[in-house]
């Protein structure tokens, strides 16, 4: 069995992520052979955790941004204040003196509701009117006559036209309760369809991070995450949701394309006094327990493919070809035959 040395950690890195860092490898029998020379320096193998993390920088706020635009024409004529908090059924704007009002629910208002329409979009319509105390009707996937008729009550209520019709510029759905980040539009604007009025996030602190689409890895819902502020504290998180976002070409180049990362924060005493701030964000895509280790910088190439790493004993040395594991924090997790905790290996010079 012939070796070579890996020279350098570039090498060594490069190698890895040509092996699929985490994927052993196949088909290696675990001979030995006597090594040529002993190594002019050695290291350890240990028994320990490794983990694959990585830190990433995001944005303390109130979570991802989202742009509220008009869907037909008008004059503004009262807007929500910047940082006001907006519930069910409260207006976030008015056009000609009509409200645009916000409800929740996680489809977006994309056609007009209506006697006979069927679908995901009408329950979600008559949950909210269930919710703010209109009834009659039976909470389904029909608009019937019944439906109708609640609605033209809530029509009126917002001194509206009770034509028992939802048009979708009526309308803003969110996951909740919405916070005014900001205003793109002031009172007295005329505008057209699909002129920006206002941004809104939740209304609960949150860590947008962008990542690469390579580090998909790193954005599991529900992991959990370490986030450090800018005054020091490190403070836990969990990971939200994860949107793919795809930003136009400049100047005729390539759309890029990102994740977007929302990192909830659960001691949200520690962010008070922080508005808006760069933060830091560790990331563990995996972890792997009570595991034997080695420096990766001990790995030899062998000729035949795989790795192998140079077990010294008693003055003399030999080749022993390993399975590799996770790779972290320049230490990489390796099996083969007669290695154990404290087994003295080589590293090249």
């Amino acid at each position: 069995m012939r070796a070579r040395y890996l020279v350098g950690g570039v090498a060594v890195l490069a190698l890895a992520t040509a092996a699929g860092l985490a994927v052993g490898l196949p088909g290696l029998s675990g001979e030995t052979e006597p090594a040529a020379a002993g190594p002019p320096e050695t290291a350890t193998v240990t028994r320990q955790s490794l983990a694959d993390t990585e830190t990433k920088s995001g944005t303390l706020g109130y979570g991802a941004e989202h742009t509220v635009g008009a869907r037909s024409a008008g004059t503004v004529t009262w807007l929500a204040a910047e940082g006001a908090v907006i519930g069910r059924g409260k207006p976030l704007f008015r056009l000609d003196d009509q409200p645009v009002v916000l409800l929740y629910g996680a489809l977006p208002a994309y056609r007009q509701l209506r006697d006979g329409v069927e679908g995901a979009d009408v329950k979600q319509l008559e949950q909210n009117l269930k919710a703010l105390g209109y009834d009659g009707f039976t909470v389904d996937r029909e608009f019937t006559a019944a439906t109708a008729s609640a609605v033209r009550q809530w029509q009126e209520d917002l001194g509206l036209p009770e034509t028992g019709v939802v048009e979708p510029g009526r309308v803003v759905f969110a996951a909740g309760q919405a916070r005014v980040d900001a205003l793109s539009a002031t009172v007295g604007d005329l505008v057209q369809p699909g002129t920006p009025i206002l941004t809104r996030t939740g209304v609960d602190r949150a860590v947008v991070v962008e990542l690469e689409v390579a580090d998909e890895r790193l954005a599991v819902p529900g992991a959990t995450v370490e986030v450090e502020l800018p005054d020091g504290k490190r403070v836990p998180g969990k990971v939200g949701a994860v949107q793919t976002v795809i930003a136009p070409g400049v100047n005729g180049a390539d759309p890029t394309t990102n994740l977007e990362v929302t990192v909830s924060l659960t001691a949200k005493d520690a962010v008070q006094g922080f508005q808006q701030a760069a933060v830091d964000v560790d990331f563990t895509a995996e972890t792997r327990e009570g595991v034997l280790t080695v420096p990766v910088a001990a790995l030899l190439a062998l000729a035949e493919g795989g790795y192998g790493v140079e077990v010294v004993e008693g003055g003399a040395s030999r080749i022993v070809a390993v399975r590799t594991g996770l790779f972290a924090t320049g230490r990489v997790e390796v099996s083969g035959d007669g290695l154990a905790e404290g087994t003295v290996v080589g590293m090249p010079s």
